[in-house]
C-alpha cells in the first residue's frame, strides 16, 4: 500500500522541517523578546521602531519575506550568512525570513503577558532604585513568560506549518518532497495523508506538552 514511499527520503525531508522549526523558534523568541522590550520601553525611538516593525512585518505574507531573502539579500546584495553552498545558503535565508516574520507574533504574545503584570510591582521596583532594564529582566519578563506559554505554543505550531513556505526558495523540506512525489506518483490522497500525519506528529505533542506546562507555571492572580 505504501510502496510509493520507496526511493524517497521522507525522514530527511521532515528532519529539515524540524531543523527549520528549531532554529527559527530560537531566533524568533530572542528577537521577539527584544521587540517586546522595545514596545514597552520609555524611549520613544525604540518604542516607535518596535511598533512600526510589528505592524508592518505581520501584515506581509511570509512567502514574500522568504522570496525577498533569496532574491533581495542573496542574489542582489550577495548576502550568504557565512555559508558557501547553495543548499546551506537557502536554508539559512529561510530561517532568517521566518525569524523576521514570526518574531512579530512572539512580540505581541509576550506584550500581552507583560500587560498582566500588576503595575504596583513595577512601581515598587522603581521605588527601590531599579532601572528599566532591571525591572524588565527581574520582575516583568519572568511573569510575562509564565503567562503566555499557551499563546507561544500556538505561535510555535504555526511556525512548524509555515516551514512549508521554505520550498519557495528550494529548501528540501517536507512540502518540497510532497510536491515531487505528487508529480511522480499517482497516489495523491495517500501522499497527502502521509504528510498530514507527519505534521500532526510534529505539532500535536508540542501543543499538548506546552499546554500542560502552561497550566503548571501559570501565575495565579
Amino acid at each position: 500500500m505504501f510502496d510509493f514511499l520507496e526511493g524517497y527520503d521522507l525522514w530527511g525531508a521532515f528532519w529539515v522541517t524540524i531543523q527549520l522549526t528549531f532554529w527559527s523558534a530560537i531566533g524568533s523568541l530572542i528577537w521577539g523578546t527584544l521587540l517586546a522590550a522595545m514596545r514597552v520601553s520609555p524611549v520613544p525611538l525604540m518604542r516607535g521602531f518596535g511598533t512600526v516593525y510589528v505592524n508592518i512585518v505581520r501584515n506581509i505574507p511570509l512567502t514574500v519575506i522568504i522570496v525577498f531573502t533569496s532574491l533581495g539579500l542573496f542574489q542582489t546584495l550577495g548576502v550568504t550568512l557565512g555559508a558557501d553552498s547553495f543548499k546551506t545558503i537557502n536554508f539559512r535565508l529561510a530561517v532568517l525570513g521566518m525569524i523576521a516574520y514570526t518574531a512579530a507574533f512572539v512580540c505581541e504574545a509576550l506584550r500581552s503577558g507583560i500587560n498582566t503584570v500588576p503595575l504596583g510591582q513595577v512601581e515598587a521596583a522603581r521605588a527601590i532604585g531599579l532601572r528599566f532594564p532591571q525591572v524588565l529582566l527581574l520582575i516583568v519578563l519572568p511573569q510575562a513568560f509564565r503567562a503566555v506559554v499557551g499563546p507561544l505554543a500556538n505561535v510555535l505550531i504555526a511556525l512548524t506549518k509555515n516551514t512549508t513556505v521554505a520550498s519557495a526558495i528550494g529548501v528540501f523540506e517536507a512540502a518540497t518532497l510532497m510536491k515531487t512525489m505528487i508529480e511522480n506518483e499517482a497516489q495523491v490522497i495517500l501522499i497527502s495523508a502521509v504528510f498530514a500525519f507527519g505534521f500532526i506528529c510534529l505539532t500535536l505533542p508540542v501543543g499538548l506538552l506546552l499546554g500542560w506546562v502552561s497550566r503548571k507555571v501559570s501565575v495565579k492572580r
